[in-house]
């Protein structure tokens, strides 16, 4: 009896809202670390940038480990490298563990992230449906920033021990392994007469290298991941920086809350954004909406930096991020399986992504490396506005058919 395709879509989701939830909440500890370790902001910064790149370093390869061993096993062995990457940076009372944790839940969440989930989604999901639900799976990534970034933020603030705070994450993050039993796959059927060739790992490999929006995908993909680390990094300690709190019925909201409300707005809104790009996904070229995306990105830069700076304008800033936050996912990812198709999907993907997690190092540790050289984010806004402009430009050229091995072949 073939299980429905909702079970894999249901577990990727929860995973993901852990797991990046988790990880999305890293901002708010940046003061806290830097005050007690008595060290500046790049220390963190550069620990999570370390994270994020060895995630994209890894994730080409574990294409090829879930090809091997199956997307279920490959996501529980994440899971358990995740979990112990926390415990670590939870008892790090010096920068090396804090560091070598960021690095172990950097490896483990390439193997629990979005290449496996994706590549069994893409595979059980309907034709009719893909797109769609990789966008419902990637929403799951965001309700982590609306459900587990407040929650860490209020008990930080409540409790004002870092420690504490990250070693309940741990708890909670736990929950991913034995949940990666909802991503076992049905057995292949056999290939039917008329399918594409067979294909091995070096030509697919050698024909997306040939293929010019490949690179172009890839480059774009750059500046997303950029944005995201970024924001998600540097948000909670520029709102903390500039002291803006905020009064709601009556009861005072801190500026570290409040950083934490910012991300967690930014995930709240893209639950209905990840969803709605991958539904536009499903009705129009993907790289038409991934060069929108990006452009909208830029202007929504540009407004944060033209209004007055109140919390107002930071949730209205945050909630317009949130739309276009992680939209780029399933329309990346899709386009990827369109173009090269399903089997190395993971594999082929997981290059792309490691192009992003270069871009979410850069933004990670840069942002923290020209805070502590000019005191002030102000730079970085303005790259990040430069950088939307520039992957708008890039994803519009790319050609959105399959290649020609996936031509229809006489039976």
């Amino acid at each position: 009896m073939r299980r429905s395709w909702w079970i894999p879509v249901i577990c990727g989701a929860v995973i993901l809202t852990i797991g990046m939830g988790a990880r999305q909440s890293f901002g708010i500890f940046q003061k806290p670390i830097a005050a007690d370790l008595q060290v500046g902001r790049e220390l963190w910064s550069f620990g999570n940038a370390l994270s994020m790149l060895l995630m994209g370093v890894f994730a080409p390869f574990v294409g090829g480990v879930e090809r091997r061993f199956g997307v279920a096993r490959t996501v529980a062995a994440g899971g358990v490298l995740y979990v112990a990457g926390m415990v670590m940076i939870g008892l790090a009372t010096e920068g090396v563990l804090l560091t070598l944790g960021n690095a172990l839940t950097g490896i483990g969440m390439a193997a629990a992230g979005f290449g496996p989930i994706f590549a069994v989604i893409n595979r059980a999901a309907p034709v009719g449906k893909k797109s769609l639900a990789l966008g419902i799976t990637t929403a799951g990534g965001s309700f982590g920033q609306f459900a587990v970034v407040p929650f860490a933020s209020i008990l930080l603030d409540r409790t004002a021990d870092w420690h504490a705070t990250i070693l309940i994450l741990t708890a909670v993050s736990a929950v991913m392994i034995p949940l990666a039993l909802g991503l076992r796959e049905n057995k292949a059927a056999a290939p039917a007469a008329g399918s594409a060739a067979p294909q091995g790992l070096r030509a697919a490999l050698a024909e997306a290298f040939a293929t010019p929006g490949f690179w172009l995908l890839t480059f774009g993909f750059f500046v997303c991941g950029f944005h995201v680390s970024f924001v998600g990094l540097h948000l909670p300690p520029y709102i903390s920086d500039k002291g803006i709190g905020l009064t709601l019925l009556g009861r005072a909201i801190s500026p570290t809350e409040l950083g934490g409300w910012a991300i967690a707005f930014v995930g709240l809104f893209n639950i209905a954004g990840a969803i709605l790009w991958g539904w536009l996904g499903g009705r129009h070229r993907r790289k038409d909406m991934l060069a929108l995306l990006y452009f909208l990105r830029a202007l929504a830069f540009i407004g944060f930096l033209a209004l007055p700076l109140s919390a107002g304008s930071i949730l209205l800033f945050a909630a317009t991020l949130g739309f276009l936050w992680l939209g780029t996912v399933p329309l990346t990812s899709g386009l990827v399986a369109f173009m090269f198709g399903p089997t190395y999907m993971s594999m082929l993907y997981g290059i792309v992504f490691f192009s992003h997690q270069v871009g979410s190092f850069l933004g990670g540790w840069g942002g923290g490396r020209l805070y502590d050289l000019q005191g002030n984010y102000d730079l970085m806004w303005w790259i990040s506005i430069g950088l939307g402009l520039f992957a708008a430009l890039i994803n519009w050229p790319i050609r959105e058919v399959p290649v020609a091995r996936l031509a229809p072949r006489p039976a």
